[in-house]
């Protein structure tokens, strides 16, 4: 929806039981410029507000039904609604102001309402309302630009991937060492870009709330075995160890897929399992791209506790399970910790990437009810957990489908 022509008049409710009231500001108020609407309660305001958000809202704090505090903290929490500066009416004293802040309004007036105050505020909360929605036009038309950018660009990214892999593999007849070398580099730039693409799409698609969380339960020992299964390569290429633990049993690449840790007595977690494939790829991935010497542990947990810097909350009080990747890798500064879940937040090691992942990650973990929390020090490793809700254990579900080529070995080295 476009932003507002500055020639279109204001839309104010005033709200109050009072008719008299009621009168007096749509007198006060009595401006081309200002289209006055009228509620005479708080749920009537509600109604009215759902229906057509007014730019401004003139809210009684003393009403009958539901007061002026009650009203602006049900609108503030509402959000489907656009932001409405709401400027208070009160004849109490400072605590109650205070309150009225306290629950999202913006501004507040004393009465009896001197009338050259009254039409200040009200410029003054119409001029910020213009600007905020300004600021969002801007913002959605960003957005809508790069992703339209991004999934235009896929298109001949993919088309140009398919034909130098052609190439390379000298479909068109053989080519000389020099070349063949050289075309490796070139699909490998272009993989990568490639992935940023796909990454960013993926970012704001959730942004933008096009895409929609599946909810069925999880076997996470399935789940992790299933992403180190895939990456393993990566770490073998390296000469690294890749090993995968649940309670204590150990199950490494070597292990048959009906080890002990598949059988392990593990609670089942509620999400979409593509997108929880994409967490665990992001952050084995990753382990593996930042380590030189030694290997990568992904060890699976369960505690009553909540994470820290996550509050407990009254719709999941039960238990929390983790998956651990810990590394041996280079480790991060203190002062990276806290902006590398952060947009296009890269760390300064020549091996950072583009800095979506990590940040797409978090967004999918807080959407699952969790998080991911980081521990690190410069050359001593780093170890990213995540953290989700764990249900009741549930009988193992079926084998989780492969996800998409996301997860292939030869796109996870770019999931930074």
């Amino acid at each position: 929806m476009a932003a507002a022509s500055v020639l279109d008049p204001f839309n104010i409710l005033a709200v109050d039981d009072s008719p008299d009231n009621l009168f007096l500001i749509e007198t006060i108020l009595d401006d081309p410029a200002y289209c006055i609407g009228l509620a005479s309660g708080g749920q009537a305001a509600l109604d009215l507000v759902q229906q057509r958000p007014p730019d401004l809202i003139l809210l009684d704090v003393m009403m009958p039904d539901l007061d002026g505090y009650a009203v602006t903290q049900r609108l503030r929490q509402n959000p489907d609604l656009p932001y409405i500066p709401i400027l208070l009416i009160t004849a109490h004293d400072q605590s109650s102001l205070v309150q009225g802040l306290d629950a999202g309004a913006d501004d507040f007036i004393r009465k009896p309402v001197d009338v050259n105050e009254l039409r200040a505020r009200v410029r003054s909360l119409l001029r910020l309302k213009r600007s905020m929605d300004a600021q969002a036009h801007m913002m959605r038309q960003r957005d809508d630009f790069v992703a339209r950018l991004t999934h235009d660009l896929r298109t001949p990214l993919v088309a140009a991937n398919r034909m130098l892999k052609l190439c390379r593999n000298q479909a068109f007849g053989p080519l000389p060492d020099e070349a063949h070398e050289a075309m490796g580099s070139i699909i490998d730039s272009n993989d990568h870009l490639l992935n940023m693409v796909n990454t960013l799409l993926e970012v704001y698609r959730h942004e933008a709330g096009q895409k929609t969380l599946t909810q069925v339960a999880i076997s996470l020992p399935d789940l992790a075995d299933t992403v180190t299964k895939a990456l393993s390569p990566l770490a073998t290429a390296k000469g690294l160890t890749c090993q995968f633990i649940v309670n204590d049993a150990s199950l490494s690449r070597a292990d048959p897929p009906n080890s002990s840790a598949h059988s392990a007595d593990f609670p089942v977690v509620m999400g979409d399992p593509l997108e929880l494939r994409r967490i665990l790829t992001n952050l084995v991935g990753n382990a593996i791209k930042f380590t030189d010497q030694g290997g990568v542990e992904i060890t699976l947990g369960q505690t009553s506790e909540p994470p820290q810097g996550l509050p407990s909350s009254p719709q999941h009080s039960g238990a929390w399970v983790s998956v651990q990747v810990q590394d041996t890798g280079i480790g991060i500064p203190p002062a990276e910790q806290q902006a590398i879940f952060q947009w296009f937040r890269q760390g300064d090691h020549r091996r950072a990437g583009h800095g979506l992942g990590l940040h797409l990650a978090q967004r999918l973990a807080t959407l699952h009810g969790g998080t991911i929390t980081v521990q690190s020090a410069p050359g001593q490793g780093s170890c990213f957990t995540l953290w989700l809700p764990a249900q009741a254990t549930l009988p193992r579900p079926k084998d989780i489908s492969p996800m998409p080529s996301f997860a292939d070995a030869e796109t996870a080295e770019n999931l930074v």
